[in-house]
């Protein structure tokens, strides 16, 4: 092969591929049994995409290594595709720590944010990142909602650096004109005495019109019959449906829309557990996000899909789906990211340890066994800390 590559990965004890086909997403059966390769090695190449991914012996056989700006050998670790979030609310100021006995209030965090600056936002948001970073997280879905009135939505849309969400549409569509704001997706909060049926279906309709995915909050505290009505709209994913119906997971399983379940919420709140089995045997696209926000203050997806596993009974194979390939298919990411496929994005970590199922099973063990977090071919995070 001529010219030099940006990384090579060797010798992987485990190299977690997630999938190997193209697959959009997984379900039922394909959750369950990942492709796996044992022993296997990964090129990135200066453009930050993968160039081959196989057999470590196939690899090396292609590329002399001397090709390589950066080589690391990785025997005895697992290397996987990086972890996607799929629904997370990082941008606020204040916290709610003093009130964390008490059920908090919202307005405490929607009056600092209202009067933060967005260069006070933006610090705050990029500390929050790179937590998630450092936990294997590379790529992250941001909403912002703490500003409840037009300005403060604005401030915190422009402070997201990349596609966000949820502010009056006429506005919002003069900016996305104007080239200052990319958005992706619409968001609404269809929840009694929030955004009824009616008034979250027009709202998402609107967004729908102006081109942006609908990805929304629904049968979160009450069956507001947010899931059909959703997969009536064509909605790519609808996150938290701890009340969803029957009918609700038959539509969502017909029309494709993913399933975000966020098992933090439901902890935090005290909430019923998402019917996640339920939903996998029908054949939904189940997604998962830490809804990192004032109250579920989680910014770990090796937690969220600990919590899956031990809440929503989830196998540690469909954990790790959720949070790979199908959190990135509930984005509209799927042909970039939550896989390691030739052509996708060069986000991996590379675990010190030798299967890949210890970052579900040690609650909180991932700060020990991320050796490195790469985006794009760049090692991002390094943890030389004693094993």
């Amino acid at each position: 092969m001529s010219g030099n590559q940006r990384l090579l990965v060797k010798n992987a004890k485990q190299l977690v591929l997630i999938c190997s086909n193209g697959e959009k997403f997984l379900n039922k059966d394909g959750m369950k049994s990942l492709s796996v390769i044992e022993n296997g090695s990964v090129v990135i190449g200066r453009d930050g995409l993968i160039k081959s991914v196989g057999p470590a012996e196939t690899i090396s056989a292609q590329y002399p290594e001397s090709s390589f700006d950066r080589v690391i050998d990785a025997t005895d670790m697992c290397v996987l595709p990086g972890l996607v979030d799929a629904h997370t609310h990082p941008v606020w100021a204040g916290d709610r720590v003093h009130e964390f006995s008490m059920k908090v209030r919202i307005h405490f965090t929607v009056e600092h944010t209202r009067a933060a600056a967005a260069s006070e936002l933006l610090d705050a948001l990029t500390c929050r990142l790179w937590r998630m970073l450092r936990a294997g997280t590379t790529l992250v879905e941001c909403k912002s909602g703490y500003g409840l009135e037009l300005q403060t939505e604005v401030k915190m849309l422009e402070v997201i650096e990349a596609a966000r969400r949820s502010l009056p549409l006429p506005r919002l569509k003069e900016l996305m004109s104007a080239g200052s704001l990319q958005v992706d997706n619409i968001d609404v909060f269809c929840e009694r005495g929030v955004f009824g049926l009616s008034s979250a279906h027009r709202i998402l309709q609107a967004g729908r019109d102006m081109g942006l995915n609908i990805n929304f909050h629904g049968d979160e505290l009450h069956p507001m019959n947010s899931a059909q009505m959703g997969a009536e709209l064509g909605a790519l994913a609808i996150s938290h449906l701890e009340e969803v119906t029957d009918e609700g997971i038959v539509a969502m399983a017909t029309a494709k829309t993913a399933a975000i379940l966020l098992p933090t919420t439901a902890y935090i709140l005290r909430l019923p557990q998402p019917r996640a089995r339920d939903m996998l045997d029908a054949g939904v696209i189940v997604a998962l996000g830490s809804d990192f926000n004032p109250n579920a203050f989680c910014c770990s997806m090796p937690i969220v899909m600990h919590l899956a596993c031990v809440n929503m009974r989830m196998t540690m194979s469909e954990a790790l789906a959720a949070a790979t390939i199908n959190a990135a298919y509930a984005l509209g990411r799927q042909r970039t990211h939550g896989s390691l496929e030739v052509d996708k994005h060069g986000d991996l970590l590379i675990l010190n340890c030798c299967r890949w199922e210890h970052l579900i099973y040690q609650l909180g063990g991932h700060q020990e066994l991320i050796r490195y977090v790469v985006v794009k071919g760049n090692v991002v995070h390094d943890n030389t800390m004693e094993m």
